[in-house]
């Protein structure tokens, strides 16, 4: 009976120190996802990978990037961690807008870049 009631009580500890991680780590999503249903994604942050395909340095390290991820293109904007080259294979984490308007321009379902590595 002991063992039993231990056992119990280790599960339920172990689910109260997983939740909040596997809550907390940003999913990953495709491209297709994303713009099918931007406004469920909206201010969440997710991650995507893709191949550059374009890339506009602004001012300090900002700049914006397109990915396409095989199901679709996606503009990424950086405020940190400027600009990859055209080609470059990345794995991006960022939170999700509908909309953005930059230096007069707009851009529907922009990523607001918050981590990003290369794969390639």
């Amino acid at each position: 009976m002991k063992k039993q009631a231990f056992l119990k009580l280790a599960m339920a500890c172990t689910m109260l120190l997983l939740t909040p991680l596997l809550t907390a780590y940003p999913l990953q999503k495709s491209i297709a996802e994303l713009q099918q249903d931007p406004m469920r994604y909206h201010n969440q942050e997710v991650i995507v990978y893709g191949t550059v395909v374009r890339s506009i340095a602004l001012v300090l390290g900002a700049g914006m990037f397109e990915i396409d991820d095989g199901t679709g293109r996606m503009w990424v904007y950086s405020e940190r961690f400027g600009v990859p080259a055209r080609g470059v294979q990345v794995w991006v984490a960022g939170v999700v807008s509908p909309a953005v308007s930059i230096v007069g321009r707009s851009f529907a379902t922009v990523m607001r870049e918050t981590q990003r590595r290369r794969y390639d």
